[in-house]
């Protein structure tokens, strides 16, 4: 099945579950304002919002990223989907890269401070806020920085993949037309052929 039906076809089960009484008033609002809409507009929306909030630290990425999107019509599931580029695994190298790309960013030199990483779930999160807070200005001026880039990105990406099977679809039929726009030259020159002879 193609991806893109796919997630159109999600857009209705989605506004269903809307369809109960307590929620009903909802649903308008919701349709209207492209919250749940898998077209191609919001659902780049959607991706960038939440790849912008995935580097919030803190607890309430997936929060923002639903506000945002509710703000300026993006995707809310994509958005919230998208917010799980940070997690356990991937926060420590993203925060490395915010930290580098804020120091160069920032005048003088700025060392990282060593991770001292400890093994439990209260002993990492306990070690994470101690080695983000040592990082400072060059990790506050870059994770914006690394946020804003992710989120063009993704924005730019989702739209290109949306839009390449369009392209080339539209690249299928140009060819179709050329060629048989060249096999109607070349019948009427074989037509004209014959009656010559």
């Amino acid at each position: 099945m193609n991806i893109r039906k796919w997630l159109r076809s999600l857009e209705p089960r989605m506004l269903a579950e809307f369809d109960r009484p307590a929620l009903s008033w909802l649903k308008s609002w919701l349709d209207q304002h492209d919250v749940f809409s898998f077209s191609r507009e919001p659902l780049a929306k959607g991706i960038a919002f939440g790849l912008f909030c995935s580097l919030i630290p803190g607890p309430l990425q997936i929060i923002a990223a639903a506000a945002l999107c509710v703000l300026f019509r993006g995707n809310a599931l994509a958005a919230a989907s998208a917010t799980l580029l940070s997690n356990p695994l991937t926060i420590v190298p993203l925060y490395v890269l915010a930290f580098k790309i804020g120091a160069l960013i920032l005048p003088g030199a700025h060392v990282l401070p060593p991770w001292r990483g400890e093994t439990g779930d209260s002993g990492f999160f306990t070690a994470l806020i101690d080695w983000v807070q040592a990082m400072g200005w060059p990790l506050v001026v870059g994770l914006p920085t690394l946020a804003l880039f992710i989120a063009s990105w993704g924005y730019a990406m989702t739209q290109i993949l949306w839009i390449r099977p369009i392209l080339k679809r539209a690249k299928r039929m140009r060819m179709r037309r050329r060629m048989g726009a060249a096999q109607r030259t070349r019948s009427a020159r074989n037509t004209n052929n014959k009656k010559s002879l």
